[in-house]
């Protein structure tokens, strides 16, 4: 570590830092959903730099990291729109060698790698409208001949199904649609395509409207050698009450593995497919073995080759664990990483996940289990300050009158060679997740630390509705998306500023997505109730108004605000209460609206819709769009732009002057 000279007082917010918003934009590199096999480690790569264009990059053993996928080509899946494992590597029908099956983002065809550096060839049949056919989650079939994964068929007009198909390998498809082979059909979604050892049967995990998988879901087992679609046997979730089911994977032709929320919380079961027989916990415990499930592909646990299973654990974060399923044992793996991410993938006695800790990245690591040594193969950020400009995260608990409890990380100022004045406290940004069912990572943060650096602290807060502390704190946002959320976000920065640990009269709110609505309705309809607590608020492509957002959300979420708030039109005037358009109050603060105008998830037309009331009801804000920015911003420019804007926003909200960023003016 550096030494630095004696740190010399200095407003906060107005402390020099050498992290960079274009740092942090490039830093934006994201990794997904790494898979092993034959010492080989394999990964998806959004790249920044390159307008978030996806590759996938292989490792082998002596050879280092190549790319697959080079540019034009881009692996990524819009099935649900979120999409998530939009890969496979797979062996040539023709001669063995390695090649990478992948969704192409513009036309959502399936494409084979061809040896050689000769362009990609489709599997898949040209749609009769553009990305009218997509495709997610793929799993080998046993024979080696077809990729089994799930399809997405958007038929006009508006119509959406989706079933799990077989793909040949050998092409035959791409000018055929009748080679396609249907495996499972008979609901509105599926995910997690699981061939039986043998050949002979598929799992899956399916689910309808008006459920999200974090809901209710089934596992189900079918036949897989016949010639037509089976709608399954449900062996798990079927029952009477409510769970989530996730994840199966074979033990052998007769049983399977799989996490189940029936507990309370996501446990893992042993499911003998014997008639009646019922799932045995392995180890019962009031932790997550699980996670929301967004995005297609990603397995919390996986088997290794001596019978044991690699899991993740915990509440809040999760961890790596060895679970011996016949003795009940776990033990934890010390292998430096702290916190892994829900994607795991095996090889012999190797665990391949993505983790990182308070003061290292989310990394793609290969972890030997014999001795628990790690191999870092792959870093978002090759470069991190020094650690004396991150913060440390230090969780939190905020108690609500009733006695509920909150959780949260804070995330103090850090700074070598800044200190404030005498008596002066911190303005504090309250950092709220999308979702609203996501979490807060304890993993370093180079967003969070752009603020912490600078002597802006951070709370992030894990409001009821939260993943990561069991079905029950989930489920306290039922019906009530507006006003717990709000009253949490609300409550912790009180309580925060009442601990004398930030100054109350200079906090500030922020959210991506969901987090966005949280934040927009805690200045607008929250005041109502718990009066002004905000100086500042910024929404990420936030939610303004809920009626407008079930008119126009994809299929996926389309029934997702049912739970959330309750069904149309019989709950309109629940929609209308807790919409921060139409709760524009002289007591509002300064809004900044960040949105991408290509955005399917929530349109521009609703950070339009609250810039003409704000602007109407005389309030100060910013509006910025985007030009071809989707739902959650790929690009480093627009990344680096957001910030040193956001930075610069709370600058004039919050009474101080932050160097090396243009002042703005509100409208």
């Amino acid at each position: 570590m550096a030494e630095f000279p004696t740190p010399a007082p200095l407003p906060y917010g107005a402390w020099p830092s050498p992290l960079t918003a274009g740092i942090v934009a490039r830093a934006r590199l994201r990794l997904d959903f790494p898979l092993a096999a034959g010492g080989r480690v394999w990964w998806q790569e959004s790249l920044p730099t390159e307008g978030g264009r996806t590759t996938v990059v292989e490792y082998t053993p002596g050879g280092g990291n190549r790319e697959l996928i080079p540019a034009p080509w881009d692996a990524r899946s819009r099935v649900h729109e979120y999409g998530g494992l939009s890969y496979l590597p797979v062996r040539s029908p023709r001669d063995g060698s390695r090649q990478i099956v992948f969704a192409q983002f513009t036309d959502q065809r399936l494409y084979l790698t061809a040896p050689r550096r000769q362009p990609p060839v489709p599997l898949t049949p040209e749609p009769a409208a553009p990305a009218a056919l997509r495709y997610a989650d793929f799993a080998l079939s046993p024979d080696g001949r077809e990729v089994w994964c799930v399809q997405e068929r958007h038929d006009d007009p508006g119509g959406i199904t989706r079933s799990i198909v077989a793909v040949p390998l050998d092409g035959s498809a791409a000018g055929a649609p009748d080679a396609l082979r249907e495996l499972a059909v008979g609901a509105d979604f599926f995910a997690y395509p699981t061939p039986s050892p043998d050949g002979r049967h598929l799992a899956w995990i399916c689910w309808n409207h008006p459920d999200m998988p974090w809901d209710a879901t089934e596992l189900r087992i079918g036949p897989a050698d016949r010639t037509a679609p089976t709608t399954g046997r449900p062996v798990m979730g079927a029952g009477p009450a409510r769970e989530s089911v996730l994840a199966p994977c074979w033990r052998d032709t007769h049983t399977l593995y799989a996490v189940s929320d029936s507990s309370g919380w996501w446990n893992l079961y042993e499911v003998d497919l014997a008639e009646h027989a019922r799932p045995r916990a392995l180890y019962p415990a009031q932790e997550e073995y699980g996670h929301p499930l967004w995005d297609l592909g990603g397995r919390p646990f996986a088997p290794l080759a001596d019978g044991r299973l690699a899991v993740l654990h915990g509440r809040g974060d999760q961890r790596l664990a060895l679970l011996d399923a016949k003795t009940g044992t776990l033990t934890d793996v010390d292998c430096g990483y702290p916190v892994f991410f829900p994607a795991l993938s095996t090889d012999r006695a190797f665990v391949v996940g993505l983790a990182g800790g308070p003061a290292t990245p989310p990394c793609v690591v290969r972890v030997d289990t014999t001795t628990g040594a790690a191999l870092e193969l792959r870093r978002e950020l090759d470069v991190l300050p020094d650690p004396a400009y991150l913060p440390t995260p230090r969780p939190a608990e905020f108690r609500d009158a009733s006695g509920q409890v909150v959780h949260a990380s804070v995330y103090p100022p850090s700074h070598p060679t800044a200190r404030a004045p005498e008596g002066e406290l911190p303005p504090y940004v309250v950092w709220v997740h999308g979702g609203p069912t996501g979490s807060e990572s304890g993993v370093v943060d180079l967003a969070k630390a752009y603020f912490t650096s600078r002597g802006i602290g951070v709370i992030a807060v894990d409001h009821s509705g939260s993943s990561g502390y069991g079905r029950a704190y989930r489920e306290r946002l039922k019906g009530q998306w507006g006003v717990a959320d709000v009253a949490d976000v609300l409550m912790a920065a009180r309580q925060l500023a009442a601990r004398g640990e930030a100054d109350g009269r200079r906090l500030a709110v922020r959210g991506p997505s969901a987090g966005g609505w949280t934040a927009l309705a805690a200045v607008t309809t929250g005041i109502a109730t718990h009066g002004p607590v905000f100086r500042a608020a910024t929404s990420y492509f936030g939610v303004a108004d809920p009626r407008l957002l079930v008119a126009q959300l994809h299929d996926f979420e389309s029934r997702y605000l049912d739970g959330l708030i309750g069904p149309l039109p019989d709950c309109a005037e629940r929609y209308r209460q807790r919409s921060p358009l139409g709760h524009v109050t002289d007591g509002t603060c300064p809004v900044l609206l960040l949105h991408g105008t290509d955005d399917p998830v929530v349109p521009p037309a609703q950070a339009e819709a609250l810039v003409r009331e704000l602007g109407a009801q005389g309030i100060g804000h910013l509006h910025l769009a985007f030009a071809d920015e989707s739902h959650g911003f790929r690009m480093a420019e627009t990344i680096a732009r957001a910030l040193e804007t956001e930075l610069a926003f709370y600058g004039r909200t919050l009474g101080f002057d932050p160097p090396g960023v243009p002042p703005v003016e509100l409208s």
